[in-house]
């Protein structure tokens, strides 16, 4: 009897799962345009010296030619005063060009607001880390530490520290402030995926071939937790530019003549009937920055954390 040898089909080229992720997320039409408009608002904060250049104006001139100083300082001409030399308009009584302003306002709203997810998140994993692997008295410590941060009324504590701070770096200080209590919640995010991940077989097999703590957390267990955390990471940057711009609002955060839209959209209320384009402008800024990272954020969570969108 003669046996005849079948060579086996050669293996298809598979994709993991990064690859089948970055295509999932190339399908979706709503990822592709917040992903636009995320990165047209940071090349804008990135090149807003530039910009400004390109404009004629700095944030901080002011244009008295451009408002009538008998009608209040209303800006002349139609939409705010929009021109050849003024592309957004100006603002009522100063002058001032409210391009300038946007793109300066979008650099210090979204170098505050990133900087201080950056800490909330390397902070956060951490400690989530650390408490998810070590376990006992370390879970123990940590775990009682995010909860007195997430039970402590960040708002009012925010409110407070940015009034009596005078003569500080104010967009500093906001950034440690806000970074403060943002932790906790990318925390027992990543403290539950350790937990789950700690005793999977390739954790065990790295514990037994004599591999240490360190190289276990960051070889093993923090490629676990990546995805999530990335996800997470898309989704608490909206929470952070709104927290500065209500700050700013508030007349606690940045501070004049340093621009912010938060102090822009507070200044414009009073002229919003006589001159809404001052209050549209840095509001629909606002808005959209915030739509598109949010829509980001939540295709980034059903693609990297599909058990995380489900609760």
């Amino acid at each position: 009897m003669t046996t005849t040898l079948v060579k086996p089909p050669a293996p298809v080229a598979g994709r993991g799962p990064w690859q089948l992720a970055r295509a999932e997320l190339r399908r979706r039409t709503s990822v592709k345009i917040s992903l636009a408009v995320v990165v047209l608002f940071l090349v804008m904060a990135a090149g807003a010296p530039l910009l400004g250049a390109l404009g004629g104006w700095s944030p901080d001139a002011f244009d008295k030619t451009a408002v009538d100083p008998y009608l209040g300082g209303q800006p002349l001409g139609p939409l705010g005063g929009i021109s050849a030399d003024h592309w957004l308009g100006v603002e009522p009584v100063t002058g001032r060009d409210l391009f300038a302003r946007v793109v300066y306002g979008a650099q210090v709203s979204l170098l505050i607001a990133l900087t201080a997810t950056a800490i909330v998140v390397v902070a956060g994993t951490a400690a989530g880390i650390a408490a998810g692997y070590f376990g006992g008295r370390t879970d123990a410590v940590l775990s009682r530490l995010m909860d007195l941060t997430m039970s402590f009324p960040s708002l009012i504590f925010m409110i407070a520290m940015m009034s009596v701070a005078k003569d500080v770096n104010r967009i500093l200080l906001m950034t440690a402030v806000i970074g403060l209590f943002g932790w906790p919640g990318i925390a027992r995010v990543v403290r539950g995926q350790t937990l789950s991940l700690k005793h999977r077989e390739y954790v065990d097999a790295a514990r037994v071939g004599g591999s240490g703590p360190w190289r276990i957390l960051t070889r093993d267990i923090l490629p676990g937790v990546a995805g999530p955390v990335i996800a997470y990471t898309t989704l608490i940057v909206p929470g952070m530019i709104a927290t500065e711009a209500a700050l700013s609002y508030l007349g606690v955060g940045v501070r004049p003549p340093t621009p912010s839209w938060g102090q822009m959209i507070a200044e414009s209320v009073s002229f919003y009937d006589t001159d809404p384009m001052y209050f549209v402008i840095p509001s629909t800024c606002l808005f959209l920055t915030v739509l598109a990272f949010t829509l980001l954020g939540d295709a980034l969570r059903d693609v990297l954390d599909p058990r995380g969108s489900r609760t």
